[in-house]
């Protein structure tokens, strides 16, 4: 017989910013044991802990919407994005970009162009040399970039650019402290990229081509859903692919037998890509707010409030998955939250599983075996609610 109880109140917890920057795993473990909804007013959030509290939110769009009141990704583009929308303005917005990112035309139009940005940037990494070499600096965010460029379908964009422009997004979309050098930033960045729409929206409306945002125009979409769609998937198109490039290299270079089972069956690169995304999650939280007083897992959430959905604690959850801390490319890691769940879930999870566990990576160990981090160099973290290696010495 199972016995309903009461709704309790979400325990008050402390957490550290900083600490979360440096590693944000051991605090994610004290949340979970505090309970599936904590409330952390030095965020000013109610943070979903475990696997089962992110599903059930996710699931729930019309009570824990990505609405959200004075939004940080909104700020940081300068416009609600479609990812900020409930349905079904958000169906009709991203049904236009799906054309791009669906497996068939990512497999038969994308995946070449990308194999061909990845010779270019292994060259390049032969180039600088195994005693100069950082993975993420040389090879992991130019390829990133390359690919985000030829998607949105740039023309006469560097990728150093490119790289800054999505950087700057991101760290606005999760400026939890309000920093207002990262706002100056951010507004340098939407002008730069509209500066390119300016000249691209006339050649593409003339000239259509398979980019994302040719789809968006041909949608019939209005030119400032285009633009806000446009800076959303520079956001989002770069920093999980370059991260995931790196991170997977580290976490290979940790446990080599794994490396090596990866190299001699290449087939094992696919599911080494969802176990580090699992592991060592590139996008840590997702804001949404309470639209009426809920209840999730059994705590209450007062109407109004600010939520945090901790995807990258649900994906160390013991609950969720055996032996959650371990790095494992053998396991079943397919229910992991890595890209969120539902209707709002990364529109280009396929275009980055494509990129990095079935081309980038591969290529990689194919043209340097012997590649290691190199431990005489410093390499660096950064992020929680965006996070990934932001340098990586390696030597061959």
């Amino acid at each position: 017989m199972t016995v309903a109880l009461d709704p309790v109140d979400a325990p008050i917890v402390e957490v550290d910013p900083a600490e979360l920057h440096r590693d944000p795993y051991p605090t994610y473990e004290r949340l979970r044991a505090a309970g599936p909804v904590v409330h952390a007013p030095a965020i000013g959030r109610y943070l979903a802990t475990t696997h089962a509290a992110v599903v059930e939110a996710e699931q729930d769009q019309e009570t824990f919407s990505v609405d959200v009141t004075g939004a940080l990704m909104s700020r940081a583009l300068g416009d609600q994005p479609m990812l900020r929308k409930p349905d079904p303005e958000h169906a009709t917005e991203r049904s236009s970009i799906n054309p791009t990112l669906r497996p068939k035309p990512i497999a038969q139009h994308w995946a070449p162009m990308t194999e061909q940005t990845v010779e270019r940037w292994l060259d390049h990494l032969d180039e600088v040399g195994p005693d100069e070499a950082d993975l993420n600096r040389d090879y992991s965010a130019p390829i990133a970039s390359q690919n985000l460029i030829d998607l949105v379908g740039f023309r006469g964009v560097d990728v150093r650019d490119m790289a800054r422009w999505s950087a700057d997004f991101i760290a606005g979309s999760g400026n939890v402290l309000d920093d207002a050098d990262i706002w100056r930033r951010c507004d340098q960045s939407r002008a730069d990229v509209d500066a390119v729409l300016d000249e691209l929206i006339p050649h593409l409306r003339a000239k259509p081509d398979r980019s994302i945002t040719s789809h968006l125009l041909e949608a019939g979409l209005d030119e400032r859903v285009v633009r806000a769609n446009v800076k959303l998937t520079i956001s989002g198109g770069m920093n999980e692919p370059q991260h995931m490039i790196t991170n997977l290299v580290w976490a290979f270079d940790l446990h080599p037998d794994q490396r090596d089972d990866a190299i001699a069956h290449p087939e094992l690169y696919g599911n080494a890509f969802e176990e580090c995304v699992r592991w060592q999650s590139p996008i840590g939280m997702l804001p949404r707010e309470a639209k009426v007083d809920a209840v999730l897992q059994g705590v209450r959430v007062p109407a109004g409030q600010n939520m945090g959905l901790l995807l990258a604690s649900a994906n160390r959850d013991t609950a969720a998955f055996e032996n959650p801390d371990a790095f494992d490319i053998h396991r079943n890691a397919r229910g992991h939250l890595g890209f969120g769940k539902g209707v709002h879930q990364c529109a280009g999870r396929w275009a980055a599983k494509t990129m990095i566990g079935e081309i980038a990576v591969p290529a990689l160990y194919r043209r340097f075996p012997g590649i290691r981090v190199d431990a005489r160099r410093e390499m660096a973290w950064n992020g929680f609610v965006f996070r990934g290696i932001t340098a990586l010495p390696v030597t061959w």
